[in-house]
């Protein structure tokens, strides 16, 4: 089975669909990003292994790869910062070929847009592609920097509309939006 970005957002689509209709109230009562990605992620974890994704977990704030390293990123200036995303899809390098999956970065609607941009940067450099002249990756060794996710996902939270606003990235690059209402 072919793991494609376009494949992984029907997996994310129907953990969200879950998501907003059992997590609606608490969506509404405007709790904390952190919750919200720690329901996702159950929600996140059963849509895959029912679409066939053996062996994936859905992690909040998973900070380590290979060897206990602290997850590490190259931005847009070719500097090393540490990471950790909201919300990920990966198999803990345990399927170095197909480790990272999806990237999920949300925040809510009236947060500075500074922070947003942050998380959508981090989106950008989680998806580039490892066989670029960064990264080295022969299949069987983890490459430096933490990249190649399939799939890139900031959610915004507005939760006085009862909306969410969906933005993907793949390869390094913002790829397309969507609005879901809960």
């Amino acid at each position: 089975m072919a793991v494609t970005a376009r494949f992984l957002k029907h997996v994310l689509r129907d953990a969200l669909d879950e998501f907003f209709v059992r997590e609606a109230c608490a969506l509404v009562a405007n709790v904390n990003e952190r919750n919200s990605c720690a329901r996702l992620a159950v929600y996140l974890e059963r849509a895959a292994h029912e679409a066939g994704l053996a062996g994936y977990v859905a992690d909040t704030e998973y900070n380590r790869q290979q060897d206990g390293k602290v997850k590490t990123i190259l931005d847009r200036n070719m500097k090393v910062i540490s990471i950790n995303c909201d919300l990920v899809l990966h198999s803990r390098g345990a399927k170095i070929a197909d480790d990272n999956l999806i990237a999920i970065e949300m925040k809510k609607a009236d947060r500075p847009l500074v922070e947003k941009e942050r998380d959508r940067d981090r989106l950008r450099a989680l998806t580039k592609s490892p066989y670029d002249q960064i990264w080295s990756y022969d299949g069987t060794v983890h490459p430096e920097h933490v990249c190649g996710y399939r799939l890139g996902v900031f959610i915004e939270i507005a939760s006085a509309n009862r909306a969410a606003t969906l933005e993907y990235f793949a390869e390094g690059v913002q790829t397309s939006n969507e609005r879901h209402t809960f």
